[in-house]
Parts: C-alpha cells; sequence; structure tokens
C-alpha cells in the first residue's frame, strides 16, 4: 500500500506539475476567456437569473429544469473539495494559494460555460428516451476522425473509475469521519446508513438525482456559509490582513510560522490551482454530463446557468471556507492537520460546540451530494459505452463502494482521485481547444438574437432552423 501511495504521488506531481496540467487548464481557460470576450463577467448576472428566477426554459427539450441541472452539477462539486480541499491548500501552499484558487475559477467559467454548452449542443437521446451528453459525445461528434473518437473513448472509460474514487469512496469516507468525530457515530453504522440511502436516491435516476439535489443543496449551502459569516463578522478587523496576505504569498510564497513549514512560489501556484479544480471541476468535463439533461431552448441559455456553478462553487463557497481558516489563523496548523483545520477555524469563531457541528453536518451533506452527481456521472458514461444495461450492475458497485468507503482507510484514494481527475481533464482540455471556434460563433449568434434570455421555445426554434442548425 505503501508503494502504490508513492507511486500515485509521483504521478500526481508529473500531472500537477509546472509543465502539464497547471499550464494547460489556465492557458485553456484563458484562452477561451478571450475567445467569448469575457462572457463570465459580462453574462454573469444573466445566468444567474436564468437559472434561480426565469422559468420560461421548462417547455423546452430536456429531461429536468436548468435549475435542477445546476443543482446536480452543484450537489457533484460543492462538496469535501471546499473544506478540506481548501484547507489542504492552505496548509501546503500558505494563503496564497486561496488567489491562485480564484483564479482558476474565474477563467474556468469559460471551461465550465464551453463544456456545458457542447455538452447540450452534442447530445443524444438514449434507448430509454432520456437526453444523454458530455464530452463522451461531444468529443466523438465534434471532432471527426480517430482524434475525437480516441478523446471520447478515453473520456468514457476514466469517468466511471474517477467516480467511485473521487464521487465516491473518498466523500463517503469524509462523512463517516465527520460522523464520528462530532457525534461518536461509529463508521459501521454511517456505512449502512449511506448505503441504504444511496441506493433509494440512485433507483429514481437523474430525476430523483435532481429532485433531492433540488431541495437541499441550497439549503446546505445557506447553513455552511451562515455559519461562516458569523465567524467573519466577529474577526472583521483581520479581513483587510489577511486579503493583503492572501494577495503577496501569492507571488512570494510563504515563510513558516506555527506549524506551517513554508512554501515557495511554485508550490503556492501548484496547490491553488488542483485544489481549486478539485473543487470546481472546470475544464474536466463532468459538469457537461448534467447540463446535457437540463430543459432548454437553446445551449447557449444552460450554458450560462452552467457556468454558475463554478462562481458560486470557488468565488462564493471557497472564499468564505479560505477567510474563515485565514482570519482565525488556522492555516498555520501545518498539513498534518489539514483535515481538522476548518472545524478548528469555525470552533474558534463561534461559541461552544457549534463551530464543530456546523462543518461536521456540512461534510454529511456536501459529500452525500457529491456522491450522487458523481454517480451519474459515472453512469451516463458507461451507458456511452455499452448501452443502459450497464446501469444497474454499476449502481451496485457504487453503491458498495460507498460503505466500502466510509469503514475503510483511503489515503491512496485521496491521492488517486488527483490523478483521476487530471487525466479526465486531458482529453476534454484538448477538445474544448479544437471546438472553441465553434462554440464562440454560435455563442454570439444566438446573444445577438436573444440578449435578453426571454425569446419563447417558438421563436428558438425558428431561430434554429434558420442557422440551419438541428438540435432539440
Amino acid at each position: 500500500m505503501s508503494t502504490l501511495n508513492d507511486l500515485l504521488t509521483t504521478l500526481s506531481g508529473i500531472i500537477w506539475g509546472p509543465f502539464l496540467l497547471i499550464p494547460l487548464l489556465l492557458g485553456t481557460g484563458l484562452y477561451l476567456t478571450i475567445r467569448l470576450r469575457g462572457l463570465q463577467f459580462r453574462a454573469l448576472l444573466l445566468g444567474l437569473r436564468h437559472g434561480f428566477v426565469d422559468s420560461n426554459d421548462n417547455d423546452g427539450e430536456g429531461d429536468i429544469p436548468n435549475y435542477q441541472a445546476l443543482t446536480t452539477a452543484l450537489a457533484a462539486t460543492v462538496g469535501v473539495g471546499n473544506i478540506v480541499g481548501v484547507a489542504t491548500a492552505l496548509s501546503v501552499g500558505g494563503p496564497g494559494a486561496l488567489f491562485w484558487m480564484w483564479m482558476t475559477g474565474l477563467v474556468g467559467m469559460a471551461s465550465k460555460y464551453s463544456e456545458a454548452y457542447l455538452g447540450v449542443r452534442f447530445r443524444v437521446t438514449d434507448a430509454k428516451g432520456n437526453q444523454s451528453g458530455g464530452p463522451q459525445y461531444y468529443l466523438k461528434r465534434g471532432i471527426k476522425g480517430s482524434l475525437g473518437r480516441w478523446l471520447a473513448l478515453s473520456f468514457a472509460v476514466l469517468t466511471p473509475i474517477a467516480a467511485l474514487g473521487i464521487g465516491n469512496m473518498t466523500q463517503a469516507n469524509a462523512v463517516a469521519a465527520g460522523m464520528q468525530d462530532t457525534f461518536g457515530v461509529d463508521p459501521w453504522v454511517s456505512g449502512v446508513l449511506m448505503f441504504v440511502c444511496t441506493g433509494t436516491v440512485l433507483l429514481g435516476g437523474i430525476r430523483a438525482i435532481g429532485t433531492i439535489t433540488s431541495a437541499f443543496v441550497p439549503l446546505m449551502i445557506i447553513l455552511y456559509i451562515g455559519g461562516s459569516l458569523i465567524v467573519l463578522f466577529r474577526n472583521a478587523a483581520d479581513i483587510p490582513a489577511a486579503i493583503g496576505l492572501i494577495f503577496t504569498d501569492a507571488f512570494t510564497g510563504t515563510a513558516a510560522v506555527g506549524g506551517f513549514a513554508g512554501s515557495a512560489i511554485i508550490l503556492v501556484l501548484q496547490m491553488g490551482v488542483a485544489r481549486g479544480i478539485f473543487s470546481n471541476e472546470s475544464g474536466i468535463g463532468t459538469g457537461a454530463i448534467a447540463a446535457a439533461a437540463a430543459k432548454t431552448s437553446h445551449p447557449t441559455r444552460q450554458a450560462l446557468v452552467s457556468m454558475t456553478q463554478t462562481f458560486i462553487d470557488t468565488i462564493v463557497v471557497v472564499t468564505f471556507t479560505g477567510l474563515t481558516i485565514i482570519t482565525t489563523g488556522a492555516w498555520d496548523l501545518g498539513k498534518e492537520n489539514a483535515n481538522i483545520m476548518t472545524a478548528e477555524a469555525f470552533s474558534r469563531g463561534l461559541p461552544g460546540q457549534w463551530g464543530g457541528t456546523i462543518v461536521s453536518m456540512s461534510v454529511v451533506f456536501f459529500a452525500f451530494s457529491t456522491i450522487l452527481g458523481w454517480y451519474y456521472y459515472g453512469e451516463r458514461c458507461l451507458q456511452s459505452l455499452f448501452g443502459s444495461r450497464s446501469t444497474v450492475p454499476y449502481r451496485m458497485i457504487a453503491t458498495v463502494c460507498v460503505f466500502i468507503g466510509a469503514v475503510s482507510e483511503l489515503t491512496p484514494i485521496w491521492t488517486f482521485s488527483d490523478v483521476a481527475n487530471g487525466l479526465m481533464a486531458l482529453p476534454n482540455l484538448i477538445g474544448l481547444l479544437i471546438l472553441s471556434g465553434l462554440v464562440a460563433k454560435e455563442t454570439t449568434a444566438y446573444l445577438r438574437f436573444d440578449p435578453d434570455l426571454h425569446r419563447s421555445p417558438e421563436e428558438c426554434q425558428d431561430f434554429l432552423a434558420r442557422q440551419g442548425m438541428d438540435w432539440k
């Protein structure tokens, strides 16, 4: 096991090193930002309004409302990475890592828009009449020839495997650990409860997942941010210094202090980007799978909604976590205490046992929702390879893995999650670069036609016909 972990650590260092994924992720996001003319900044409020307020897309083609598609994607991304992942980044890279998480999120919004657009644009109707889409489809259908087929195959094979690690066992392990530390619940009990709950929800497919996540994802985010706001209010005088530390350490590295061993600038950058992607998944392609199920009248509409997921995850939730840890001074506990760092920060800022309780309950809800979202990603990819007959066996495997994750020691799985994230991102990022012209051209044309996203489904169909775009 030690040898395996060493191998995975070495591989993770190469994939997430300064010469492969970090420049490719940031470069792709920056390139797409330029090609889309800063769409994530120009249309952020439009996307938020359309996702949370408008309902004029509910008559469009698709399986679930665009709001449920958004919450399904949020369910998969707002997870342990927003609590433990941020703490890990700060414990190794120092406060400056939060700056690079922000940068990853800001340019990642363009990546998230593009992959969601393509996910809806090239989706297909499966044998059961449901919408299926994502990199496993748009890489093959959008990029002609053997290159597109190999990129699609790589993503489709890696995702179901990665989903059992990053989206399943690590999340279940975090839930069990939190329940044991805070409430004294035996991991076996937590494992059985999650086994039953997960299996029950998964039986209902994407509609059940969408219904469940749309109900409790907003509530869990509000609970967590509410607790963080109280901590920040009580430490308001320390916020300016914390922000200054974030910006200066992002470009200078961080000196050793307390239990923190210090970090060089390359380590600050590496941890910020790696944990930023671990948190918001922009560029990995998974968000496009959830987007493809949405009811919408045009790919641009759902892509704008999907883009807001990265903003909510990284610019909102991650920021609150990072500032809470930094203003309370918990960031210098050292990397060996990263797993308790966020809970310690909340405990320092809230009276009694409320801090640990809020963090533990947030981990439970965040992690469980991530299990549901990632299961759907893995299922859709398997279905693209083997058809609907693969759904039930994978559902059974995923449910069993929840129990295994709850009762097992998973140090290598965490490292494997970083590796799997990186390997999934590579074919998708290549595809985004190749298809960027198509995304930019069609987005520009649609927003000229419908700048406020208020056109009816019938008007959108007429527009699509005039464009010669055969899409439903």
